[in-house]
């Protein structure tokens, strides 16, 4: 019988992005969960198409919004950016047993988020005469994922409440650029990430400081020894700090990350 969990994996190795997007947003709910259920890996993780190539994050040109040309590059960095959102939420939610049923619930409904994001940017960018694939991208999200795969705290640490959200802090400066070369339609598909995404780092505030309970770990604390042994990207401002409070993020970290 098909769990959830397993249904995740294959939404994972699905290698056409449509596709992956489509079905994770028509999957139903009420699936039966598979929480402590041993599923060994299949297929090459994560299904990812020929094109875009993934290159090193410093060879992607940095081009102005002020032109299409820029507004595209732009729009297709964020359409790569929510596939791989749809890959982690996807991953975590097979690769990782024994959690609650609503832990995997959650991360279902952020996949469905996620793929939503995709296909909204995904659509915007055809008004630019692109498609997705047809620009270069980088791999550095996924790179944060495949260090902790075998890490349940690591991965939950150092991707949600992480690389995830520091999309918090870069769309209400994006979303400015983009108003001002007169990308409104784009500019309102980053209000509705924007929103969603606050949920989604919610959701990782909320079991990152459920595991550290249950292991009677001190969070703040435990994210600086991960960030170390993981090598997680550095925290830079400025802080959207009105969103991350909104995300969970307690007001000793809120602090720590002002100083």
């Amino acid at each position: 019988m098909d769990t959830l969990r397993s249904l995740a994996l294959d939404l994972l190795i699905t290698t056409d992005p449509d596709q992956k997007a489509g079905r994770t947003r028509a999957m139903s709910t009420g699936l039966t969960i598979g929480a402590d259920d041993d599923i060994l890996a299949r297929g090459i993780i994560p299904g990812r198409p020929a094109k875009p190539v993934l290159v090193a994050h410093v060879e992607l040109a940095k081009r102005s919004v002020f032109t299409k040309e820029g507004r595209a590059a732009l729009i297709h960095s964020l359409a790569h950016i929510e596939l791989n959102a749809i890959d982690l939420a996807l991953d975590i939610c097979w690769r990782f047993k024994g959690m609650p049923d609503l832990f995997y619930e959650q991360w279902m409904g952020i996949a469905r988020e996620e793929a939503l994001h995709f296909e909204l940017l995904r659509d915007h960018l055809a008004t630019l005469d692109v498609r997705y694939g047809d620009l270069p991208a980088h791999n550095a999200l996924w790179d944060i994922a495949e260090r902790t795969r075998h890490d349940i705290l690591a991965r939950i640490a150092l991707v949600p409440r992480t690389a995830e959200a520091r999309g918090l802090d870069a769309s209400p400066p994006l979303k400015a650029k983009l108003v001002k070369a007169g990308d409104h339609d784009g500019a309102a598909i980053l209000d509705i990430i924007l929103r969603d995404e606050i949920g989604h780092v919610a959701v990782g505030n909320h079991w990152y400081n459920w595991l550290c309970q249950q292991r009677g770990l001190d969070p703040v604390v435990t994210y600086a020894e991960l960030a170390k042994t993981y090598d997680a990207p550095r925290l830079r401002g400025p802080f959207n700090m009105e969103a991350r409070l909104a995300a969970g993020f307690s007001p000793r970290e809120l602090e720590l990350m002002g100083q």
